[in-house]
């Protein structure tokens, strides 16, 4: 097995500010409704942008959303199809979607329950492969756990051509290890990690945080590769070869990721309350505006 890690300094995110902002956004969304044409409006009326209801009915187990490609002239209207609502299995989530080019794909709503979970899949086809999602949010008003699985295939292409993988990232694990002092040890168990697999190797990447002396944020992210079966042996040769190549490519995905992560953080103007509440609302319906929140 092969074991690659780098350390990142990151700023640190504000517990507070990040479960009061889940709340806010968890109950706009919840006290949404459908409007004209499938789209999705908030109690002042506004239609939040790129959501549209295709199938189904809002916010109930198997309701379909995406984005509906614009109606030849003259058409009309397309219709939202309220029937058989909770009979939309994932594997259609997209039937239509990829009939023209270009077109978007759907994401079905498997759970809606702000105060438990919420639960989406959608199926997303591009460059000829087919690739399942699925997403679970544990408590989304202060949110507990984020888990993520995955699955891809390339129909017709055979066992080299699938792969699957699952993560979780436990928040409340989170939470308490930034939490520790500086000199304490950093936390047992990852709080995030994920694994992949696929016919020839299997993958683990985790993430570690720990606190920094400037109240800063030290995240150490560790991937893990082998080989599997009788291929280990051939599998060892290739990392031998490739270390260098994948040490680097870890280290400027992580760097990337801590300057992209920086730079968003110093971008916000922390608000609360209804200021906060106001500002999410303008950003679900003009996503390229303001930026403060």
């Amino acid at each position: 097995m092969a074991r690659f890690a780098h350390t990142v300094t990151v700023a640190a995110l504000d517990r507070g500010w990040f479960e009061e902002a889940a709340g806010a956004l968890v109950d706009l969304l919840d006290a949404s409704r459908e409007g004209p044409g499938g789209s999705v409006v908030l109690t002042d009326g506004r239609p939040v942008e790129g959501l549209r209801l295709l199938k189904g009915r809002h916010l109930r187990p198997g309701a379909r959303y995406g984005e509906v490609p614009a109606a030849p002239e003259g058409a009309g209207e397309v219709p939202v199809e309220h029937a058989g609502a909770g009979e939309v299995p994932v594997e259609h989530a997209g039937a239509g979607a990829g009939d023209s080019p270009g077109a978007p794909q759907a994401v079905v709503l498997r759970t809606w329950r702000p105060s438990h979970s919420v639960e989406v899949e959608s199926l997303v086809e591009e460059d000829g492969m087919s690739l399942k999602v699925g997403l679970r949010l544990s408590e989304p008003r202060r949110p507990r756990a984020v888990e993520l699985s995955l699955s891809g295939q390339k129909p017709g292409g055979g066992s080299l051509y699938r792969f699957s993988g699952r993560g979780k990232a436990d928040l409340a694990a989170w939470w308490a290890a930034v939490d520790r002092l500086p000199s304490a040890p950093p936390a047992a168990r990852a709080p995030v990690s994920g694994r992949a697999v696929h016919r020839l190797a299997k993958a683990r990447l985790t993430l570690t945080p720990r606190p920094a002396e400037n109240g800063s944020w030290r995240i150490t992210v560790v991937l893990s590769v082998r080989g599997r079966w009788l291929l280990r042996p051939v599998g060892a040769v290739v990392l031998f070869f490739a270390r260098g190549p994948v040490e680097r490519g870890l280290r400027e995905a992580a760097e990337t990721a801590a300057e992209e992560w920086n730079t968003a953080l110093a971008e916000l103007t922390p608000l609360h309350g209804e200021a906060l509440r106001a500002e999410i609302a303008d950003a679900l319906v003009n996503p390229d505006g303001s930026t403060a929140l």
